[in-house]
């Protein structure tokens, strides 16, 4: 069993940056893939990004390449997604996973096994 819990969500102008964190507790997480996900209202949950156990592997979605980066500390058992040059459109709440098991990336909700509460991105035009 781990439990997650994010931060670091808020109000930002289009342009601007954020770094949500998702801190895990229980189990030990350098063992968990972790996924970070985005729902905005009156849509489906979507994939963001993925890492594996040690950063070796990573997965984003097309919608972020290149503005949004996963990072991990093990030792703080804390994953990041460092989002820049936000949008209107990266609107949502975001809600980090986890799923045991170091080596794969997973794109798919229900691949994964654990859920954070997730935190309210807004990016103001």
């Amino acid at each position: 069993q781990v439990q997650l819990a994010e931060s670091g969500g808020g109000l930002v102008q289009a342009g601007g940056s954020l770094r949500l964190s998702c801190a895990a507790s229980g189990r030990t997480f350098s063992s968990y893939v972790m996924g970070w996900f985005q729902q905005a209202p009156g849509k489906e949950r979507e994939f963001v990004g993925a890492m594996n156990w040690n950063g070796g592997r990573t997965d984003y979605a097309d919608s972020v390449k290149g503005r949004f980066t996963i990072s991990r500390d093990n030792a703080k058992s804390t994953v990041y997604l460092q989002m820049n040059s936000l949008k209107p459109e990266d609107t949502a709440v975001y809600y980090c996973a986890a799923r045991y098991g170091r080596y794969s990336v997973y794109r798919q909700g229900s691949d994964y096994n654990y859920w954070g509460q997730g935190t309210q991105v807004t990016v103001s035009s």
